[in-house]
């Protein structure tokens, strides 16, 4: 008899088993996220902000609201209806839920308290992960990366941009003032809302809030303007060499410096008729070598009249140049986003811009995030200092956490890196590597560990290494040092962890784990939201390493 197809009978009453955690395997990672959030964590932080006692229905469990953020993130699901709905139907999520099934606004709430809670839950997992023997710091990797806001580029506007949509709010007020007046009366809207309703950042505010910023750069832009202008006119003064003036006052300081020249000779030229007068009365005879008039025939004024007139051409010449790279500008020029004006414009790799932040993250030798900075700046240079201050806390934490024989790393590991000169010295960084975007001379020699940080490219390193170093020679004696160290196979070889410690998290959170966007506007919210995502990446390393496991756990206690 032929073989015929399964039935597909939904009539077929059938029971689940009374267990909800047999209704997973028992090896479904689940299980482990469970575990570690409600007995090996302390999540303190999140209870904090939860209200119990008193009448009405009771609240939901802190604990299950983040393990269930926990599980979200970490596939990529930041959207908190879409969460609302898996906790209805993914098994996984009802699980973790235990039958309870909380609606979006619980985990939208829950998600605004993050930036009190985030940093000691990231705490919290990195001691989980040392414990586990992880975090290994022999060598560490710092790079950024750049991250979408929860914002549109097209809601970017500049200084009179802003301007503007503020008249046109104010008279859009007014006009519905006016109306609103007539027919419901003075002071009257008709729909009064309660003021606790009222939404902090509506977007006028956030065009006020915008605007303000813009200002305040632009005005901080002309404060630094002023004040190397300042500082030149005190060399001057003071008879110290000058150099050239700033271009945004050269014309100014030229005209400063005539003026100067002309009274000087000035004075000399009415000193002279002065005492030519007394001469001609006392003797009848004038004073002989009589001083060129007007004062403007002085040789030195002469001079200091050419000053001028090279300082205006060169003030047009930079103004051509400004409207040249004005018109060829890839990106626009100084904006603010009225979605979430803490955003920025950030530069990407290929070209092209988004609007986001920028992220800078200290990693170890096994992928951990360590430090973690959520910035508004699009560039890295100024991030290398207070990331490695970071780091070293961080490495303190572990090495206080870490287990007395280090499961993580065998006695082959331990040589090899005694071998490369990275041995840790009592939980401490052996090494840190860092791209081209971090070199500066303050960035070399300020306090820290054994560091290799990039004078080039990466494929100009390889050249230089062997012996095909075409690049022009830059940078003080810092720079120099680090350029000689990196053409030696040591140098070279060490720095050639970079790519795969930096890159490796990044290339997780963004395309495994699919978080490509923050879900949250504002820049505390925003980093909160990012150290937690960083969390999320430790606590599920720990689980596909094969660190965090049941007989782990159980070796840890609750």
């Amino acid at each position: 008899m032929a073989k015929q197809y399964r039935p597909v009978d939904r009539d077929q009453p059938f029971l689940f088993p009374p267990d909800m955690r047999e209704w997973l395997p028992a090896d479904h990672p689940v299980h482990l996220v469970i575990t570690a959030v409600e007995d090996h964590l302390d999540t303190s932080a999140f209870h904090a902000r939860r209200k119990t006692g008193g009448a009405g229905t009771a609240g939901y469990d802190p604990d299950m609201l983040a393990t269930v953020l926990v599980w979200a993130y970490a596939h990529g699901i930041t959207s908190s209806r879409r969460i609302e709905e898996l906790c209805r139907t993914d098994v996984a999520f009802r699980l973790i839920c235990a039958g309870n099934l909380p609606d979006h606004v619980t985990f939208a709430r829950f998600r605004s308290d993050f930036p009190d809670a985030t940093a000691a839950f990231f705490t919290e997992v990195l001691i989980l992960c040392a414990r586990l023997g992880m975090g290994r710091l022999g060598t560490v990797a710092l790079d950024g990366m750049k991250i979408a806001a929860n914002a549109s580029k097209a809601a970017n506007r500049t200084e009179e941009g802003l301007r503007k949509l503020a008249r046109e709010a104010v008279a859009a007020h007014g006009q519905a003032d006016q109306a609103e007046d007539e027919l419901f009366g003075t002071g009257c809207r008709g729909d009064e809302v309660p003021e606790a309703a009222w939404s902090p950042r509506g977007r006028d505010e956030r065009i006020r809030a915008a605007l303000a910023d813009l200002e305040a750069e632009r005005k901080a832009a002309e404060q630094e303007q002023a004040a190397k202008a300042e500082e030149f006119r005190a060399r001057q003064r003071a008879g110290r060499r000058t150099g050239c003036s700033p271009d945004s006052a050269a014309v100014e300081l030229a005209q400063e410096n005539l003026a100067r020249v002309m009274a000087a000779q000035q004075a000399k030229i009415d000193d002279w008729q002065a005492r030519n007068a007394a001469s001609l009365a006392e003797t009848g005879r004038p004073l002989r070598n009589p001083p060129r008039q007007p004062a403007s025939e002085h040789c030195r004024a002469k001079e200091a009249a050419a000053k001028v007139e090279k300082a205006r051409a060169r003030e047009q010449a930079a103004e051509r140049r400004a409207a040249e790279r004005e018109e060829n500008r890839k990106g626009p020029g100084p904006v603010r986003n009225i979605t979430d004006p803490d955003s920025r414009l950030m530069p990407v790799r290929g070209g092209g811009f988004i609007q986001g932040y920028n992220t800078e993250n200290v990693i170890s030798e096994d992928e951990l995030v360590i430090a973690t900075e959520l910035t508004d700046d699009p560039t890295d240079m100024a991030w290398f200092g207070p990331m490695m201050a970071r780091a070293q806390e961080a490495a303190a934490l572990i090495g206080a956490h870490r287990p007395a024989a280090d499961p993580g790393q065998n006695p082959g590991d331990q040589d090899q890196d005694q071998a490369g000169g990275r041995q840790e010295h009592g939980g401490g960084i052996g090494m840190a590597l860092a791209d081209a975007g971090y070199c500066s001379e303050a960035n070399l020699t300020c306090p820290g560990p054994d560091r290799l940080i990039a004078v080039g490219k990466h494929r100009d390193l390889e050249k230089a290494a062997r012996g095909q170093d075409t690049s022009p020679d830059w940078g003080g004696e810092a720079v120099q040092a680090m350029r000689d160290r990196l053409k030696t196979n040591d140098g070279i070889e060490a720095y050639r962890q970079r790519g795969h410690i930096a890159e490796t998290p990044h290339g997780h959170i963004k395309h495994n784990m699919g978080i490509r966007q923050l879900s949250v506007r504002g820049k505390a919210k925003a980093a909160a939201e990012w150290t937690f995502i960083c969390a999320v990446h430790n606590l599920f390393k720990a689980i596909t390493a094969g660190h965090l496991t049941p007989q782990a756990l159980t070796a840890q206690g609750s």
